[in-house]
């Protein structure tokens, strides 16, 4: 996931690109982009295992050396499919329409916010597992912003309630480990998995009553 730039726009450089790197720049968006939807595709359909940055080379129609460049190893690949479908989703908690973005109540904002974090996750469910397992994994990267959002709303349905504790108890029920057992074990599909999480949630967002004293 991309944090946003605190920088202010008066104070970033502006460039023009010379003649010729604007194709120069398509190309290397194009092969990124090509790459990316090689490794999407091998991890989806035989695991994370089959992430190899020859397996993905290979799929892609690129020189092994390309992908090294492009993503350092097999660490950066994994880290940059995830940020690749994260993105989206920042985007659309951060500025899109109500109830997932700004503008509704923020008993709603949640509720929307981790049913469509369910679905984003089951959708790609391999790709996070295999970022999860990556020996360089850097979940504050990733789902720092994501734990900050959900403990902002939670401040704002109850300050009473720790909402950093909460927060993190939330992200990890709808961790993609949790979700593959379910998916596993249970045999649950991921409408289900949304109706579970939204009634775990229902205790915080559809409660008045504040614990007591005692």
């Amino acid at each position: 996931m991309v944090l946003l730039d605190p920088t202010p726009d008066s104070e970033r450089r502006l460039e023009l690109p010379m003649a010729g790197q604007q194709r120069e720049r398509a190309d290397a968006a194009a092969n990124r982009e090509r790459i990316l939807c090689a490794a999407r595709q091998l991890v989806r359909e035989n695991g994370p295992d089959a992430l190899t940055m020859q397996a993905v080379a290979c799929a892609a129609g690129v020189g092994k050396g390309t992908v090294f460049r492009r993503f350092g190893d097999r660490d950066g690949l994994t880290h940059a499919l995830l940020d690749d479908y994260m993105r989206e989703f920042q985007e659309a908690f951060l500025h899109g329409p109500p109830p997932l973005g700004p503008g509704a109540p923020p008993e709603e904002r949640l509720e929307a916010f981790v049913v469509e974090l369910v679905r984003l996750q089951a959708d790609n469910l391999q790709i996070a597992l295999a970022a999860e397992a990556a020996p360089g994994h850097a979940p504050g990267l990733v789902y720092g912003p994501v734990l900050l959002h959900i403990a902002t709303l939670v401040k704002q349905i109850d300050p009473t309630l720790d909402e950093r504790l909460i927060a993190g108890f939330i992200l990890n029920a709808i961790a993609p480990a949790v979700l593959h057992r379910m998916t596993g074990q249970l045999d649950a599909d991921t409408p289900t998995l949304q109706d579970a999480a939204r009634a775990l949630l229902r205790g915080l967002t559809r409660s008045c009553a504040k614990p007591s004293a005692t």
